[in-house]
């Protein structure tokens, strides 16, 4: 069964430079192995990353022995929806694609939590109001 974004869509792909995802296929897949739920398509901030971190979820840290180069500013990165969760209730929460957050994000955060850090563009980018 393919798996759906938290908007009802098709799961688009996260990121692949460098490559995310639980299954490390460039997706936020949620399948029976990821007892995290490693669902929501993230673009780090620099306030994101050093909370990750102060709570003991190291993003930064390049760790060559899980084939994880470590994560700067602007790479999108599929995150543990409790702690994307956890940092939004610190006021830090990440930006958020969401065309490619796993609808079972829904089962951690509210869809209204992750609207309001939502940067994806419409596909009529014109339809953006600048006021």
């Amino acid at each position: 069964m393919t798996e759906r974004n938290v908007l009802g869509g098709g799961l688009e792909p996260c990121g692949t430079d460098p490559m995310t995802g639980f299954y490390r296929d460039g997706s936020c897949s949620c399948g029976p192995d990821d007892q995290g739920l490693h669902a929501v398509c993230a673009v780090m901030s620099e306030e994101f990353l050093a909370h990750q971190k102060a709570v003991g979820n190291d993003l930064s840290t390049p760790r060559p022995e899980w084939s994880f180069p470590g994560l700067k500013p602007g790479d999108r990165w599929c995150v543990v929806a409790v702690r994307w969760l956890q940092a939004y209730g610190d006021g830090v929460a990440a930006p958020v694609v969401l065309a490619s957050t796993n609808e079972r994000a829904l089962e951690v955060i509210p869809l209204a939590a992750l609207r309001e850090h939502a940067v994806d563009v419409p596909d009529d980018p014109g339809s953006l109001s600048t006021e």
